[in-house]
């Protein structure tokens, strides 16, 4: 099959693999494997498509496996020695308590760098009502600006697995202090937007964190961890990793030759930088007496980020598909239009697998898979014209966004959010779904108008 066929084929395919997953909860797993497999039968030789179904699932598993499980880990790690509440607090201290909303908004970017965002709501949900009984703001401003603070850096910024993982697919592994920086930047308009929407929308809608008496003071959550580690020793695991890359790439950069320069870049590769960053986690693990926990907390990790590996696995295996299946090369051929389309495709992509099916993560390693190699010549990011590494680190960024458009009722976090905030489901619509829709929109805006200017 060839030709205009072939894009009805795959267009078809991608339509039943949102239904499997979305109407008839497949797993995701399972609902792109079957497509891949499909599509594969319809437009590559029989014989080669074993080898290609293999070749897709082994390349994506063997890159960025190891990297998702060590930064899974290190936020386990983090959460568990209390080192997420010691970061919060020092947000608290810098920030001020006439400010809560920013307070808890940039508390929850912070610690969802490498935790995942419902995990994160979970561990600052107490000290966002503990905020709540002490200064009287609005139950929902807060629960807003919290899940908006999280949602943040949970789609933008490694080592999230979502990030970190698009990056790798798209062949940004020598470049993640570049992706890093630019998440950063990116998040700016989001979490204006949730930091506004938080405030206008807090005193329309009522939580019952408002009129909760028995909520815990901040000083009575600190004591119920013991021990907490320090500041520094908190963000080190994640600020270590990135100094690491940061350097590696200034090395990369100016050509540096020699012993020293090759080990700066062994220990910047991501996989290495994480492992240091999971050891000085591990050091502190043990430093706040929970040592004994290690094996529960690993076995833990493994089970969480298992589902996401396979996951992010078989979205290689549909890229490869596509790509030996002639689909890239024909769009390229025949519809120069793509070129103006440019970064709101992928956008567009994330934001449907989002919408349709709930997981960010799932949505982005997928998208990232169909995307390809920005270096390759018969993947989407160069029928784009999307070929330069600031461009796919912009590229990482547009799914990013698309997949926090929008959070609604097949969405674990939404759930998490409304149940822990206090929120009614309706009112859970009216807030977390419309204010994930507006950070997305003002993302890829702004994503946009960079690329316009600078690319």
């Amino acid at each position: 099959m060839t030709g205009i066929l072939l894009i009805i084929a795959f267009v078809i395919m991608v339509i039943v693999m949102i239904v499997a997953i979305s109407k008839f909860k497949i797993h995701p797993f399972l609902s792109i494997m079957g497509v891949s497999l499909v599509l594969g039968l319809l437009a590559i030789p029989l014989p080669e498509v074993p080898n290609t179904i293999g070749a897709g699932f082994s390349s994506t598993f063997s890159s960025l496996g190891i990297v998702i499980i060590l930064g899974a880990m290190i936020g386990y790690f983090l959460e568990k020695t209390g080192a997420a509440l010691t970061m919060a607090d020092w947000v608290i201290r810098r920030v001020g308590d006439k400010h809560p909303e920013a307070a808890i908004l940039l508390m929850g970017w912070i610690v969802s760098i490498p935790v995942f965002c419902d995990s994160g709501y979970v561990i600052l949900n107490p000290i966002r009502k503990a905020i709540v009984r002490k200064t009287g703001v609005s139950g929902a401003a807060m629960a807003v600006a919290l899940s908006a603070g999280l949602y943040t850096s949970h789609v933008f910024i490694p080592p999230t697995p979502g990030p970190i993982a698009a990056a790798q697919s798209l062949g940004l592994e020598n470049h993640m202090l570049m992706v890093i920086l630019v998440g950063a930047l990116v998040s700016i308009p989001a979490l204006i937007a949730g930091y506004f929407f938080a405030r206008y929308m807090g005193p329309k809608v009522h939580s019952s964190d408002d009129a909760d008496e028995t909520a815990k003071s901040y000083d009575q959550l600190k004591a119920e961890y013991g021990k907490l580690p320090g500041v520094a020793i908190s963000f080190a695991p994640i600020v270590m990793p990135i100094v690491l890359m940061g350097v590696k790439s200034v090395v990369d950069m100016a050509g540096m030759t020699g012993l020293f320069a090759e080990i700066l870049q062994f220990l910047g590769t991501p996989m290495v930088a994480l492992a240091v960053g999971l050891l000085i986690s591990l050091g502190t693990l043990y430093s706040t007496g929970k040592g004994d926990e290690f094996y529960t907390l690993a076995d833990e990790t493994l089970k969480t980020v298992g589902p996401i590996l396979f996951v992010t696995a078989a979205g290689g295996v549909l890229g490869r598909v596509i790509t030996d299946a002639g689909i890239v090369s024909y769009i390229s051929e025949n519809a120069t239009f793509l070129s103006n389309i440019g970064i709101f495709f992928p956008f567009l992509i994330a934001a449907i697998l989002k919408t349709a099916q709930g997981s960010s993560t799932v949505a982005i390693t997928t998208t990232a898979g169909i995307m390809g190699l920005y270096s390759a010549e018969g993947s989407l990011m160069a029928a784009l014209g999307l070929t330069t590494p600031f461009a796919a680190a912009m590229t990482v960024m547009a799914i990013g966004a698309g997949a926090m458009t929008v959070s609604h009722a097949n969405d674990s976090y939404f759930w998490v959010v409304t149940n822990f905030g206090g929120l009614k489901v309706e009112d859970g619509y009216r807030t977390q779904t419309l204010c994930t829709l507006l950070m997305g929109v003002a993302s890829i805006l702004f994503i946009w108008l960079i690329l316009l200017f600078v690319h």
